[in-house]
């Protein structure tokens, strides 16, 4: 760097005009100038970005191919569980409970014996009851053969017109003496069974309300056990009066048609989040509308044979009430929400991207459903968004929701229309420098 400030100065005194001599005032300019020459010699120019023209290469963004199809309009409410069939167990006859006849907690079927309460009272009064139908027999036996006595000797009047008459009421009265006789001895024997406390249905019995040695039926009948029946279980839940008429307008319109055969599909979503794994059926929507919420109630049936559903547990219902003709859905990242509508970045075959209002009827498992607005074959932009830049191209590979190997094999259109190569997956450090 000497030599070359020494040189430069040689120079510098010889290109003065012929009798001018070197001012010392212009000796630091030079100095300065001889520097910034020494200094440009050394260095040398670095390399302009790759690709045509010196242009970044286009960024990559994961997007996903429009296909239309039959979307069904899912709607998720929340419920409560309850048994489909529920039964008190109470004494009818008054006594002291001796036995219990099952077990707590286990399950029980119709006219299974659960408890027994003593039954000596019973016993006595059906025996004595036995002993009046007897008695009444009896005495039936007595008049009637008196009645049949007198029909010969009426005819020929060898007896008054009277003490027939009073011979046939004999037996009528001892008739109906039978028949009261055998009605109180049917009561005895219902009383008895009574003794003997059976399920009224079959289902899951819970735990014992009385022990043995306590006095029930003093009065009222005592509860003693509940059973529960379970499968099927019954799920409660409301629903807005004004989304139902909506519904059902679109339906009559033939905007949107009926989901399932004649019943809508019903799915049930447990506090964890995860789904149960047997579809249910709605059975009835009700009549009237609360006046306080404006809700309707409904009720779905949904099968539980391994007892996994609970009385009184809290989920969430998905029902699928209609389904749509023509539709899409998209993951909800896709697609932007604001008050002046509803949008979405679609790659044109330029490979530029471009808003496109779209038209949202509703939301299924966590994706929008797109009713107009797009065609099929459209590629909608899902991630990538912090790469735009401006009005350049960008490069569109398929989109995979979290969870899933993201596939770089989608083609990539040019402006010629036609489609490239599979491009494999950029190491994150290239990625991140063509962001930048």
């Amino acid at each position: 760097m000497v030599i070359t400030f020494n040189r430069f100065f040689a120079t510098a005194k010889t290109a003065v005009l012929p009798g001018r001599k070197l001012s010392y005032r212009m000796a630091p300019a030079l100095t300065l100038s001889a520097l910034l020459v020494a200094c440009g010699q050394g260095s040398t120019p670095t390399a302009g970005p790759a690709g045509p023209g010196g242009a970044p290469p286009p960024a990559e963004v994961g997007v996903v191919t429009v296909a239309p199809g039959d979307v069904g309009l899912v709607t998720e409410l929340p419920g409560r569980l309850e048994a489909s069939r529920v039964a008190q167990v109470r004494a009818r006859a008054a006594g002291i409970v001796q036995k219990r006849l099952f077990v707590e907690g286990s399950n029980v079927h119709a006219g299974q014996a659960l408890f027994q309460i003593d039954a000596s009272a019973y016993q006595a009064a059906l025996t004595s009851a036995q002993a009046s139908v007897a008695k009444a027999e009896a005495n039936l036996m007595q008049t009637s053969a008196q009645a049949d006595r007198f029909k010969p000797l009426i005819e020929a009047k060898a007896i008054s017109q009277q003490e027939f008459v009073n011979a046939q009421a004999s037996q009528k009265l001892a008739e109906a003496d039978v028949a009261v006789a055998r009605a109180a001895l049917q009561t005895a024997r219902i009383n008895l069974g009574y003794a003997s406390i059976t399920a009224p249905i079959s289902g899951r019995i819970g735990r014992a309300l009385v022990t043995e040695g306590a006095l029930v039926g003093q009065g009222e009948a005592t509860p003693m056990a509940v059973i529960q029946q379970t499968d099927p279980m019954y799920i409660n839940f409301t629903q807005s009066a004004s989304e139902i008429l909506r519904l059902r307008s679109a339906m009559e319109s033939g905007q949107l048609k009926r989901a399932g055969a004649q019943v809508a599909s019903v799915r049930v979503v447990l506090e964890d989040g995860t789904e149960y794994a047997k579809p249910g059926k709605l059975l009835f929507s009700d009549l009237t509308v609360d006046a306080t919420s404006g809700q309707i109630t409904l009720r779905a049936e949904v099968p539980n044979p391994q007892g996994t559903l609970l009385p009184g547990l809290f989920v969430r219902v998905r029902l699928e009430q209609a389904q749509v003709s023509n539709a899409i859905t998209l993951p909800q990242q896709a697609v932007t929400r604001s008050p002046q509508g509803d949008s979405v970045m679609v790659v044109g075959a330029d490979g530029k991207v471009a808003p496109r209002p779209v038209k949202v009827g509703g939301q299924q498992r966590g994706q929008w459903v797109i009713l107009d607005g797009l065609q099929s074959g459209d590629q909608v932009m899902v991630d990538g968004f912090q790469k735009l830049r401006g009005g350049a191209p960008v490069k569109p590979v398929s989109w995979q929701a979290p969870g899933h190997a993201l596939v770089k094999s989608a083609s990539v259109p040019t402006a010629e229309g036609a489609a490239s190569k599979p491009v494999a997956q950029a190491p994150a450090s290239a990625s991140s420098s063509a962001t930048r």
